[in-house]
Protein backbone atom coordinates (compact mmCIF):
# COMPACT_ATOMS: atom_id res chain seq x y z
CA UNK A 1 0.00 0.00 0.00
CA UNK A 2 1.41 3.21 -1.15
CA UNK A 3 2.08 6.09 1.77
CA UNK A 4 -0.74 8.25 2.86
CA UNK A 5 -0.52 11.62 0.81
CA UNK A 6 0.30 14.77 2.96
CA UNK A 7 -1.88 17.59 2.23
CA UNK A 8 -1.05 21.13 1.06
CA UNK A 9 0.24 22.17 4.60
CA UNK A 10 2.90 19.11 4.75
CA UNK A 11 1.38 17.40 7.38
CA UNK A 12 -0.57 14.11 7.76
CA UNK A 13 -3.90 15.43 9.42
CA UNK A 14 -3.55 19.22 8.94
CA UNK A 15 -5.45 20.99 6.67
CA UNK A 16 -5.20 24.72 5.21
CA UNK A 17 -8.70 26.82 5.92
CA UNK A 18 -9.60 29.28 3.40
CA UNK A 19 -8.45 32.09 6.06
CA UNK A 20 -5.31 30.67 6.08
CA UNK A 21 -5.28 29.20 9.24
CA UNK A 22 -4.81 25.35 9.65
CA UNK A 23 -7.13 22.80 10.99
CA UNK A 24 -5.80 19.75 12.62
CA UNK A 25 -8.27 16.58 12.59
CA UNK A 26 -7.88 12.79 13.41
CA UNK A 27 -9.88 10.05 11.81
CA UNK A 28 -10.77 7.15 14.49
CA UNK A 29 -13.33 4.39 14.49
CA UNK A 30 -15.08 5.94 11.72
CA UNK A 31 -15.53 9.36 12.62
CA UNK A 32 -13.51 12.32 11.92
CA UNK A 33 -12.37 14.58 15.23
CA UNK A 34 -11.16 17.97 14.83
CA UNK A 35 -9.05 19.15 16.61
CA UNK A 36 -8.54 22.49 16.59
CA UNK A 37 -7.73 25.84 14.26
CA UNK A 38 -3.99 26.70 14.49
CA UNK A 39 -1.97 29.81 13.24
CA UNK A 40 1.00 27.38 12.27
CA UNK A 41 0.89 23.90 10.45
CA UNK A 42 3.14 23.04 13.11
CA UNK A 43 1.32 23.21 16.11
CA UNK A 44 -1.73 21.60 14.23
CA UNK A 45 0.92 18.94 13.06
CA UNK A 46 1.56 18.40 16.97
CA UNK A 47 -1.72 18.86 17.85
CA UNK A 48 -2.39 15.66 15.41
CA UNK A 49 0.30 13.78 17.07
CA UNK A 50 -1.26 14.33 20.36
CA UNK A 51 -4.40 13.15 19.09
CA UNK A 52 -2.60 10.02 17.17
CA UNK A 53 -0.49 9.09 21.11
CA UNK A 54 -3.70 8.98 22.62
CA UNK A 55 -5.16 6.28 19.73
CA UNK A 56 -1.95 4.23 20.21
CA UNK A 57 -1.15 5.16 16.24
CA UNK A 58 1.88 3.43 15.48
CA UNK A 59 5.22 5.88 14.77
CA UNK A 60 5.09 6.12 11.12
CA UNK A 61 1.30 8.07 11.32
CA UNK A 62 3.25 10.36 13.24
CA UNK A 63 4.32 14.05 12.26
CA UNK A 64 7.07 14.31 14.26
CA UNK A 65 8.68 10.71 14.88
CA UNK A 66 11.27 11.73 16.79
CA UNK A 67 8.69 12.73 19.88
CA UNK A 68 8.71 9.55 21.77
CA UNK A 69 6.16 9.41 24.29
CA UNK A 70 2.42 10.49 24.72
CA UNK A 71 3.83 12.99 27.81
CA UNK A 72 6.18 14.64 25.46
CA UNK A 73 3.76 14.66 22.52
CA UNK A 74 1.07 16.67 25.08
CA UNK A 75 4.24 18.72 26.17
CA UNK A 76 5.02 19.70 23.11
CA UNK A 77 1.28 20.35 21.44
CA UNK A 78 -0.57 23.48 21.70
CA UNK A 79 -2.91 23.59 24.85
CA UNK A 80 -6.64 22.71 24.16
CA UNK A 81 -8.58 26.13 23.38
CA UNK A 82 -11.46 26.14 26.32
CA UNK A 83 -14.34 28.47 25.94
CA UNK A 84 -15.80 29.78 28.89
CA UNK A 85 -19.17 31.62 30.04
CA UNK A 86 -17.83 35.34 28.96
CA UNK A 87 -16.80 33.97 25.32
CA UNK A 88 -20.25 32.31 25.23
CA UNK A 89 -21.37 35.45 26.17
CA UNK A 90 -19.29 37.62 23.68
CA UNK A 91 -20.37 35.10 20.86
CA UNK A 92 -24.00 35.54 21.55
CA UNK A 93 -23.83 39.32 21.45
CA UNK A 94 -21.73 39.74 18.14
CA UNK A 95 -24.57 37.40 16.60
CA UNK A 96 -27.23 39.90 17.88
CA UNK A 97 -25.53 42.66 16.11
CA UNK A 98 -24.94 40.86 13.51
CA UNK A 99 -28.53 40.11 13.20
CA UNK A 100 -29.37 43.32 13.61
CA UNK A 101 -27.30 43.90 10.41
CA UNK A 102 -28.69 41.82 8.45
CA UNK A 103 -32.50 42.77 9.10
CA UNK A 104 -31.20 46.49 8.38
CA UNK A 105 -30.23 45.17 4.65
CA UNK A 106 -33.06 43.31 4.52
CA UNK A 107 -35.59 46.52 5.26
CA UNK A 108 -33.14 48.77 3.24
CA UNK A 109 -33.49 46.43 -0.06
CA UNK A 110 -37.56 46.38 0.38
CA UNK A 111 -37.80 50.00 0.86
CA UNK A 112 -35.47 50.69 -2.04
CA UNK A 113 -38.10 48.04 -3.83
CA UNK A 114 -41.01 50.17 -2.63
CA UNK A 115 -39.69 53.62 -3.14
CA UNK A 116 -36.87 53.63 -5.75
CA UNK A 117 -36.36 57.65 -5.86
CA UNK A 118 -37.37 58.58 -2.01
CA UNK A 119 -34.26 58.99 -0.21
CA UNK A 120 -35.60 61.47 2.50
CA UNK A 121 -37.79 59.03 3.66
CA UNK A 122 -35.64 55.95 3.83
CA UNK A 123 -34.22 58.35 6.29
CA UNK A 124 -37.32 58.74 8.68
CA UNK A 125 -37.71 55.19 7.98
CA UNK A 126 -34.72 53.75 10.30
CA UNK A 127 -35.20 56.77 12.35
CA UNK A 128 -38.69 55.54 12.89
CA UNK A 129 -36.83 51.56 13.49
CA UNK A 130 -34.29 52.68 15.90
CA UNK A 131 -37.00 54.67 18.06
CA UNK A 132 -38.37 51.27 18.36
CA UNK A 133 -35.71 49.08 19.24
CA UNK A 134 -34.56 51.39 21.44
CA UNK A 135 -38.29 51.41 23.01
CA UNK A 136 -38.02 47.60 23.61
CA UNK A 137 -34.62 47.50 24.61
CA UNK A 138 -36.02 49.40 27.56
CA UNK A 139 -39.57 47.74 27.80
CA UNK A 140 -36.60 44.08 28.39
CA UNK A 141 -34.90 46.13 30.87
CA UNK A 142 -37.18 47.25 32.74
CA UNK A 143 -38.68 43.60 32.78
CA UNK A 144 -35.72 42.13 33.68
CA UNK A 145 -35.54 44.42 36.75
CA UNK A 146 -38.58 43.55 37.55
CA UNK A 147 -37.79 39.90 37.99
CA UNK A 148 -34.53 40.71 39.60
CA UNK A 149 -36.20 42.49 42.70
CA UNK A 150 -39.06 39.82 42.60
CA UNK A 151 -38.23 37.00 44.86
CA UNK A 152 -40.58 34.67 42.88
CA UNK A 153 -39.01 35.07 40.10
CA UNK A 154 -39.46 32.03 36.96
CA UNK A 155 -35.85 33.31 35.36
CA UNK A 156 -33.39 30.75 36.03
CA UNK A 157 -29.67 31.76 37.03
CA UNK A 158 -28.64 31.63 33.67
CA UNK A 159 -31.48 32.91 31.48
CA UNK A 160 -29.54 35.40 28.90
CA UNK A 161 -32.68 37.94 29.51
CA UNK A 162 -30.47 39.06 33.20
CA UNK A 163 -28.13 40.75 30.42
CA UNK A 164 -30.42 42.96 29.72
CA UNK A 165 -30.02 44.28 32.77
CA UNK A 166 -26.05 44.23 32.80
CA UNK A 167 -25.29 45.44 29.46
CA UNK A 168 -24.17 49.36 29.02
CA UNK A 169 -26.38 51.68 27.52
CA UNK A 170 -25.48 50.88 23.47
CA UNK A 171 -24.95 53.39 21.05
CA UNK A 172 -28.06 54.52 18.91
CA UNK A 173 -26.92 52.46 16.08
CA UNK A 174 -28.70 48.98 16.95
Amino acid sequence: MPPRRRGASGFRGVRVRPSGRFTAEIRAGGFRLTLGTYNTPELAARAYDAAAWRFRRPGRDMNFPDVESLEEAEFLAPPPCLVDDEDRRRHRQVQRRIAIAERDEQLMRQWRAQFPNDADNTDAFFANLRAQRRSDRRHRRAVAAFELENPNTTWTENDPRWEDIWTETTSDDE
